[in-house]
């Protein structure tokens, strides 16, 4: 079912669960999501194959997960973590007060469609909520410009270039509290 761009659908965010991994693993394999998470050519999965099974089940790993639902379907991925707290270190040492977020459509058909658009600006409020959170960060690959445009229409500034996992050369964006309500 393809989804129309001048009626972008209801999206919900939902915890993701075990049953999603099948949908998650499928999704991996698709080559727009595998040129969001990775600059090599030669990737036949995104994200370094990550075992869905074990990041949904490891309550200690700091990253919640959502499923997006486009009218009851599962079309993409949200996840959130404190990375000030979040174990892996991933973004290193950074000040408290923040959250960082990861999306991504893995239905082809419901890319451009505004879904992104209400993912995010659910999970934007959702962090704003809390009174102890300063801004968002992401770090959408220096190459993706596609995903620099997008965040930068919701309010992001980039704030450099920054090199994870000694490969992943990403161009790091900040979106305030102050902007966010300013928009």
């Amino acid at each position: 079912m393809a989804l129309s761009p001048a009626s972008p659908p209801n999206v919900r965010l939902r915890p993701a669960t075990l049953a999603d991994v099948a949908t998650l693993e499928r999704w991996d394999r698709q080559p727009h999501v595998i040129a969001c998470s990775s600059d090599r050519l030669d990737l036949e999965v995104a994200f370094d194959g990550i075992d869905w099974r074990d990041e949904l089940a490891n309550q200690t790993s700091g990253i919640i997960t959502f499923i997006a639902e486009a009218d009851g379907r599962p079309v993409g991925v949200l996840q959130v973590c404190d990375p000030h707290t979040e174990p892996s270190h991933y973004w290193g040492e950074i000040e408290p007060g923040l959250r960082a977020i990861d999306i991504w459509i893995g239905e082809p058909d419901a890319l451009n469609g505004g879904i992104g658009t209400a993912m995010m600006t659910q999970a934007l409020n959702d962090a704003f909520a809390d009174p102890t959170v300063d801004a968002i960060i992401i770090d959408p690959l220096n190459s993706n410009t596609d995903a620099h445009r997008f965040y930068q229409r919701l309010g992001f500034r980039p704030e450099g270039r920054r090199v994870f996992n000694d490969e992943d050369d990403c161009l790091v964006h900040r979106l305030t509290r102050a902007d966010w309500e300013a928009r």
